[in-house]
């Protein structure tokens, strides 16, 4: 019986040791690089975390400002598409209602035989070619011409406000994708910048959050001020208001401090920038536009030297950002979502205009 042996291993020799080490030093490569060294992605310092998630927010408030627009016009179109469909109710109420009585009156007027002139006024696909029909207007007679006139012009008017309805719901379609668009781009940017800050320890994030959207000189301005030190009181900034509506309005802003930032946020218990300032100078009876686009066109404009408390001011070239004034330089704003709505100084951004609402 033959005995079982174990194969032999071969060693690595030759051609197939020098394949094996090539193998061996192209991984270490990969891994450490030639050098020796990590290829991982560098740690960014703070102060570069703090660069980006500015950026971050501040290309996120662009989006928000063109959300509150777009949402603003699709709210309008909803409404006026609903005000139509309202009216053509009506007015299809009434064109039966007439064509009911049309129709009685055929039906009095009728001596031959066939289906009585009233159902088929009632049960016709296209009444105004069934108006148009002679035997029709025979049986009628002429004094009911003014009658007949009526259900024609009452047609026309129904079919006049189906069509501005399909109007208003493309232009509803349109709004509400665009708002599709917007809420992506602003969630993708601040997951992003909420990505950049997990990366931190807490000391450090909780000392980048604290200061974001500030900027150079600006930043030692704003720790100081977080809590309300250094900031006027509100019943120092109500009196040196222009006017009793500022007075107000800077008031309730005074009443929202602490409030959460929420993108597209118009209160009573969490704003976005513009809907801050829409809110408060709602509860002193003014109406303002939605966006910071809008709402610095909303009164006259005055300069940096001149502000007020209650006038409404604006940053960055593209507007994107407003707070209400206070006085002392200060302004209360709601700044991103890291920061609820809080007292800060004017210079913490870059400053782009001034309004004061009449």
């Amino acid at each position: 019986m033959a005995a079982h042996r174990k194969p032999r291993q071969r060693s690595l020799s030759g051609h197939t040791a020098r394949t094996a080490a090539t193998i061996a030093l192209a991984g270490a490569a990969t891994a450490t690089g030639f050098d020796g060294t990590s290829h991982a992605e560098p740690q960014l310092t703070p102060a570069q975390v703090k660069a980006k998630v500015d950026k971050l927010y501040q290309e996120a408030e662009v989006a928000t400002e063109k959300y509150d627009g777009a949402k603003e016009k699709a709210d309008a179109a909803e409404k006026q598409l609903n005000t139509l469909r309202d009216e053509a109710a009506r007015k299809t109420e009434k064109l039966n209602s007439a064509r009911d009585d049309l129709g009685y009156v055929a039906a009095a007027q009728y001596r031959g035989g066939g289906i009585d002139p009233a159902v088929q006024l009632m049960l016709s696909d296209d009444p105004e070619q069934y108006l148009d029909g002679a035997e029709f207007a025979d049986r009628v007679g002429h004094r009911q011409t003014a009658a007949v006139a009526l259900v024609r012009q009452q047609l026309r008017e129904i079919e006049q406000l189906r069509g501005a309805a399909h109007v208003e719901l493309t232009s509803l379609k349109s709004r509400q994708a665009e708002l599709g668009r917007q809420k992506k781009t602003i969630n993708g940017k601040l997951d992003q910048a909420r990505r950049l800050l997990s990366a931190l320890p807490p000391q450090q994030r909780a000392q980048v959050e604290q200061t974001a959207g500030t900027s150079g000189r600006a930043s030692r301005s704003a720790a100081t001020t977080r809590d309300g030190l250094h900031a006027p009181g509100s019943s120092a900034a109500t009196a040196d208001a222009p006017n009793s509506r500022a007075a107000a309005a800077v008031s309730y802003a005074y009443q929202k401090l602490g409030s959460p930032y929420v993108w597209g946020a118009t209160g009573p218990n969490a704003f976005d920038c513009s809907g801050l300032v829409q809110a408060a100078y709602n509860s002193a009876g003014v109406s303002l536009p939605r966006t910071t686009y809008a709402q610095i066109n909303a009164g006259q404009r005055v300069s940096r030297d001149e502000l007020r408390p209650g006038d409404l001011v604006f940053f960055y070239s593209g507007i994107s950002h407003v707070g209400i004034y206070v006085g002392d330089g200060q302004m209360i704003h709601a700044p991103n979502p890291t920061a609820p709505v809080r007292l800060a100084p004017i210079d913490q951004m870059p400053f782009a205009g001034a309004t004061r609402v009449a």
